[in-house]
């Protein structure tokens, strides 16, 4: 501002005020796009083919690809083209010409002029809350970012050309990953694996993951996330949480997908999926016996080969161990050894006081060391 009394001041020069009013600014274009008579694009957004509405010049000034998509008339090429609705995925948004009615009315679209049309664009790449945050930024230069949706969004900044929305979500992410958040944002990661800035975000909450594993396992919805995702996180030799949780996080996963799908047995699923990923040899002797050989899930001879290795670390070789679990061969697990020698009675004795209790004594007495120990000839 420029006071009247100041000498300095030329003739030429005018008092100025500068105001501004950006928040009013903002709800009024909150507002265009919330009123699809006032819009003259509307986005079919995910497979329900939800309605998100937008105004085409204020999409095509802040986004070159809005721009392009809009505004470019398609080659004649792709007018000739038939797709099919119900089985094309669009990689890149397309648009069908029609009426200037309020909503879809196509079967007319070409007859429509340029300067008056209403375009319907079919948008599968996004779900519908990330795409109606990415349209709201675009209009109103302000969106609320949370964990659910984060990763949709950082992907359709960088996809659509927003530069300033992507550095805001990829900074959002350093102070959002925490216990409360991570299962949500490996979730979405699920939704949006294709794009590549998918990756970079995934490998930091699978960091947080493996500093934080037990608390982690432990989440209720933990046993929300997709199989695979399930197996990377147990799998992972970076992974800090002990063996038990990591049983009892499998446990908990298989038994919730066992409920959802009940044309499944989850005990296969378990063994299938899930039982390389235990270190059994590393869960205290009267845990197993205690707590998994009771659930009759793990089979009997991964149990026996677990309490001898405790027994007598030298009479197992744990590496052959967890390969004859990848491989299923459980019944081969009782002649793994890495050296020559004989276990010790006393080590016998051992073991046997951890399974009396549940009748397991006879059977672990009979094992030799004929069977626990010997040259490996597999």
């Amino acid at each position: 501002m420029r006071l009247q009394g100041d000498m300095e001041s030329t003739d030429d020069e005018l008092d100025q005020s500068v105001f501004e009013n950006k928040n009013g600014l903002a709800d009024d274009m909150a507002f265009l796009a919330s009123m699809p008579e006032l819009c003259d694009v509307t986005f079919l957004v995910g497979d329900t083919r939800e309605p998100v509405c937008a105004v085409k010049a204020v999409l095509a000034a802040r986004s070159r690809v809005f721009h392009k998509m809009l505004y470019q008339p398609p080659s004649p090429q792709r007018k000739k083209e038939v797709i099919p609705k119900e089985t094309t995925k669009l990689r890149r948004p397309t648009f069908l010409k029609r009426s200037s009615e309020p909503l879809l009315n196509v079967k007319n679209a070409n007859t429509q002029t340029q300067s008056n049309q209403h375009q319907t664009v079919i948008v599968d790449e996004f779900e519908p809350d990330v795409f109606r945050q990415l349209i709201e930024y675009i209009h109103t230069g302000c969106v609320t970012l949370q964990p659910r949706t984060l990763l949709g969004v950082l992907n359709a900044a960088d996809y659509y050309g927003l530069e300033d929305l992507r550095k805001a979500c990829t900074g959002f992410v350093q102070c959002c990953i925490n216990v409360d958040t991570v299962c949500a944002l490996l979730s979405s990661a699920e939704r949006y694996i294709q794009y590549k800035c998918t990756k970079s975000l995934v490998q930091k909450v699978l960091e947080f993951v493996d500093e934080h594993g037990n608390e982690v396992l432990n989440l209720g919805s933990f046993a929300l996330l997709p199989l695979h995702v399930v197996r990377l996180i147990l799998s992972r030799d970076e992974l800090k949480a002990d063996e038990f949780t990591k049983f009892q996080a499998a446990l908990m996963w298989t038994m919730k997908y066992g409920d959802t799908n009940s044309n499944v047995d989850w005990k296969e699923v378990f063994v299938e999926n899930f039982m390389s990923s235990i270190q059994y040899h590393k869960i205290p002797a009267n845990v197993l016996m205690n707590e998994v050989e009771p659930l009759k899930l793990v089979p009997y001879e991964v149990i026996m080969t677990s309490l001898a290795y405790q027994a007598d670390p030298s009479c197992v070789d744990p590496d052959k161990l967890k390969r004859a679990l990848r491989m299923g061969n459980y019944h081969g697990l009782m002649g793994i050894s890495s050296t020559i020698g004989t276990v010790t009675t006393e080590r016998t004795m051992s073991m046997q006081s951890s399974g009396t209790h549940h009748g397991s004594s006879s059977t672990i007495s009979s094992i030799g060391s004929s069977d626990l120990v010997g040259s490996d000839k597999t």
